[in-house]
């Protein structure tokens, strides 16, 4: 995508963001600077894989040039840009074989085959989760959303969703323990 005219760069983003629900190209590729490294990281840390993150961010960045006029407000952008990745994320995953997202209530918790040392650092440690505990671990550790945000986007009911983080979390925690000592 073409770089942006500087002065875009200083603006505020819910103007930058009725730039580009007005179709305006350039605003659009400086919401995409802005945010396109954090989309791709949250895809990275779903995925554990740099090429499925870019290809995926694509994709949000794509949906979101096609959608943005039917944001109605501005100023929750961020929201509305991390709701597009996650579903993209669901559809992906059950397009793939992954775990059905109304199944998450069998997925059976139990220490991978790692050993320590292919636990490095943490993003090992997140791959070693089953697929639908990684995805509630990321969205409320790394993308900080409470457990009804995390209900009302993946459609998981709650119960499932604060079993999912304890014990995957408890299993991060032994993970990453057997790497590096004390957690």
């Amino acid at each position: 995508m073409p770089e942006a005219p500087a002065y875009y760069a200083d603006g505020p983003e819910a103007l930058v963001v009725s730039l580009a629900m007005r179709g305006d190209k350039d605003a659009f590729s400086e919401l995409v600077r802005r945010r396109q490294v954090s989309v791709r990281n949250l895809f990275r840390r779903f995925s554990n894989s740099p090429e499925l993150a870019d290809d995926m961010s694509q994709r949000v960045f794509l949906k979101t040039w096609q959608k943005i006029r039917q944001l109605k407000q501005p100023d929750r952008f961020g929201g509305w840009l991390k709701r597009i990745a996650v579903n993209e994320w669901i559809d992906y995953q059950r397009k793939h074989g992954g775990i059905a997202m109304t199944e998450l209530d069998d997925v059976q918790l139990r220490a991978p085959s790692v050993s320590a040392s292919e636990a490095i650092d943490l993003d090992a440690a997140l791959a070693a989760l089953p697929e639908p505990v990684r995805l509630c671990i990321v969205l409320s550790y790394h993308e900080h959303l409470s457990h009804g945000e995390i209900a009302e986007l993946t459609g998981m009911r709650l119960g499932t969703i604060k079993s999912h983080i304890r014990r995957g979390s408890e299993l991060l925690r032994e993970l990453l323990r057997e790497y590096g000592g004390s957690v």
